[in-house]
């Protein structure tokens, strides 16, 4: 067809699309005084016109409502849960997953305060139970199977540099500030303060103690020369490349080192929270895990405060 017929076909169909919609503005205008009923059509009719101008797909308005979690979660877990995002999201795209990391004592004393979390999964079962005593832990909606325990071990590091070889050498007169956790409120702390005593170093190592609101701050301050050594959970060791391994604190010289997880009270979304815990159970989230240097299979029943 040559050209100059197509165009002006098309400014026919233009002008009839126009006359179209002027006609009906003209009747809104008109119906001023109106009934209700030829003011209706006069709607109808416009509305028509913009329809058949305009299709939108039914859908077109529809948002996918996405499930918000908040998780608190003790900071040796940052890298790991980090990482696992991503499964998570590809596997349950409906739960939106926003992390709080801190030193578990902090995340603890957040919750009980009132901080909005939907999971707490700090790094020892003293945080858990606490918690657990003033009933602020939502009952598993399954058995406690269906709920991930990590484990994770205690070492001491120091500069790359650093000639120190053993925990015995600390006691020597050169030894000069010693970086851990907070004794009272962070678990890596308290994990430090059990092994200091049963190897009987710690009366002559109070003094050069360097504390730290979570362990993150223990491997920067001994990343950065600041300190001659740190107490910190292997996980976090293995992330640097400036720092090596002393030594391994012995098993013995400190309680069991188990990150337990569990649903809080509060929680609007106890469903999605459930999926999330038994997200970290399934093979993929504890192959993860074991990448980053956790311990994986230990039995809830030895660390879920509802079998105490």
């Amino acid at each position: 067809m040559p050209r100059w017929q197509t165009t002006h076909r098309l400014v026919q169909q233009l002008s009839r699309l126009v006359g179209s919609l002027l006609a009906a503005a003209v009747a809104l205008i008109s119906c001023t005084s109106c009934t209700p009923a030829s003011m209706s059509e006069a709607r109808t009719k416009a509305n028509g016109i913009q329809k058949t101008s305009h299709q939108r797909s039914p859908n077109h308005h529809q948002r996918v409502q996405k499930t918000s979690l908040t998780i608190s979660a003790a900071a040796s877990l940052q890298d790991a849960l980090t990482a696992l995002e991503p499964l998570f999201q590809q596997a349950h795209p409906g739960i939106e997953i926003v992390y709080n990391w801190g030193g578990s004592g902090t995340l603890q004393r957040q919750i009980e305060q009132g901080a909005p979390a939907d999971i707490f999964f700090p790094a020892s079962q003293v945080q858990m139970q606490a918690l657990a005593r003033k009933n602020l832990l939502h009952r598993p909606l399954r058995k406690a199977s269906s709920q991930a325990i990590l484990g994770n071990q205690l070492v001491l590091i120091a500069p790359k540099n650093s000639p120190l070889t053993n925990f015995e050498q600390l006691s020597q007169a050169s030894a000069e500030q010693l970086a851990v956790g907070e004794f009272r409120s962070v678990p890596a702390g308290q994990y430090a303060k059990a092994t200091l005593t049963a190897l009987e170093l710690l009366p002559q190592l109070t003094p050069e103690l360097i504390f730290f609101s979570n362990v993150r701050g223990v491997l920067a301050a001994v990343e950065s020369g600041h300190v001659e050594a740190g107490l910190v959970y292997k996980t976090d060791a293995e992330l640097s490349d400036r720092v090596k391994i002393v030594a391994i604190a012995p098993p013995s010289s400190h309680p069991p080192i188990q990150y337990p997880i569990a649903i809080l009270q509060r929680s609007p979304s106890p469903d999605a929270a459930q999926t999330y815990i038994d997200f970290l159970s399934t093979p993929p989230a504890q192959t993860v895990f074991q990448q980053f240097g956790f311990i994986t299979g230990v039995e809830p029943s030895e660390a879920d405060p509802h079998h105490r």
